[in-house]
């Protein structure tokens, strides 16, 4: 007992380092190397490659890394493919496995295995941790997770993944320690962002999602147009002359709220011109109606709702465009106090609501953190 006391004790005395690559930046938190993992540092630093970025991250973090030696580092990976479901660490063997994998995610894989090899050779010593964000989704029932194309497909690997499991597996975590996720409930996730997807979860399992075979599907996005006729899609391939690298490229930077607004996908910004802009109007109001859409759809897979979240930079802090996918869903029994979420109060619903509503701040960093204390320890 006394050993293993001190063997505890050792590993909270350590930290591990949790890496978020995105395409132009590189978000971080340092956290104890412990169930539950406080926060040490945080923040972000601009990408002009990855290991200039990890080493101005360690040079960020250095202070606190002299009172906490770092144990590891843990990497948010976009894609496990059909087998990588659970944290794993970082081998050989497994580099392989990522790299077969970057046809499925080929705007984020390849920068995210670079980072991860950027680490390798600065820290050949330190293990790695990856965490992957469809892993959340990996237990998908067969209604959701097979999509209506040809079995060749199917069984090559197309299939729905979903992402941002990251994100929703700190939501369940939250909801559970605010009292409102036991495992009878129906709840709606949504991670609202430039990235915004929703997650049907019954019983601490997503049983269905938005975001499809790759991030591009679902809702409209900041730059992604989310689900689409794929007769437009080859309808632009023909009339344009494009080839697949540039079908894909319209649809992921150029769509979205960007296309519908004839130029920017910031929310801030729309809301701030819609009354004198009718495209930026309109992009509002498609977005605000796609996301309504499927709580109502997600609502009838469900058989009921009990909790609705909220999440992400729009779902956190604009409550206006929470107060009109809200609008319109009372008979569902969404009903949200006006003041609370002009204020983006953890909890939005009135008292007689029978959902729950709740806008919380996600971090996915945390989540790698946690992992990462689960393999270690």
């Amino acid at each position: 007992m006394v050993a293993e006391a001190r063997t505890n004790e050792a590993v909270g005395d350590r930290s591990v380092l949790a890496l978020n690559r995105g395409s132009s930046s590189l978000k971080f938190g340092l956290f104890t190397l412990s169930p539950e993992a406080a926060a040490l540092s945080r923040g972000t630093v601009t990408i002009s490659d990855g290991r200039t970025a990890f080493e101005q991250v360690i040079a960020r973090v250095s202070a606190a890394v002299e009172k906490h030696p770092l144990a590891a580092v843990a990497h948010r990976l976009v894609h496990g493919g059909p087998d990588l479901r659970t944290p794993r660490t970082v081998d050989d063997a497994l580099l392989v496995a990522l790299r077969q994998l970057v046809h499925l995610a080929p705007n984020h894989l390849p920068d995210e295995i670079a980072l991860i090899e950027d680490v390798r050779r600065a820290r050949p010593d330190l293990p790695q941790i990856v965490c992957f964000d469809t892993a959340f989704h990996a237990d998908l029932p067969e209604i959701a997770r097979r999509l209506p194309i040809p079995a060749e497909y199917a069984a090559e690997g197309v299939q729905r993944y979903g992402f941002h499991g990251l994100s929703y597996t700190f939501l369940l975590d939250e909801l559970s320690r605010r009292g409102s996720a036991s495992p009878s409930e129906r709840a709606i996730l949504a991670h609202l962002g430039n990235g915004s997807s929703l997650a049907a979860v019954r019983r601490g399992r997503s049983i269905d999602t938005t975001m499809g075979f790759t991030p591009m599907g679902g809702v409209v996005m900041g730059t992604r147009p989310g689900d689409l006729d794929p007769g437009v899609v080859t309808h632009m391939a023909r009339t344009h002359g494009l080839n697949p690298d540039q079908v894909e490229k319209e649809l992921s930077r150029r769509s979205g709220l960007a296309g519908l607004s004839a130029g920017t996908s910031d929310m801030r910004d729309l809301l701030a011109r819609e009354g004198s802009d009718e495209d930026c109007r309109l992009a509002v109001a498609i977005y605000c109606y796609e996301i309504k859409k499927r709580i109502g759809a997600y609502a009838a897979a469900l058989a009921g709702l009990d909790v609705l979240a909220f999440s992400g930079g729009i779902g956190e802090r604009a409550p206006v465009v929470r107060s009109r996918i809200c609008s319109g869903l009372e008979f569902l029994g969404i009903e949200l106090e006006a003041a609370a979420n002009a204020e983006n109060a953890a909890v939005i619903s009135t008292s007689q609501s029978r959902v729950a509503v709740h806008v919380i701040s996600t971090d996915e960093e945390v989540v790698m953190a946690r992992a990462a204390h689960d393999l270690l320890s």
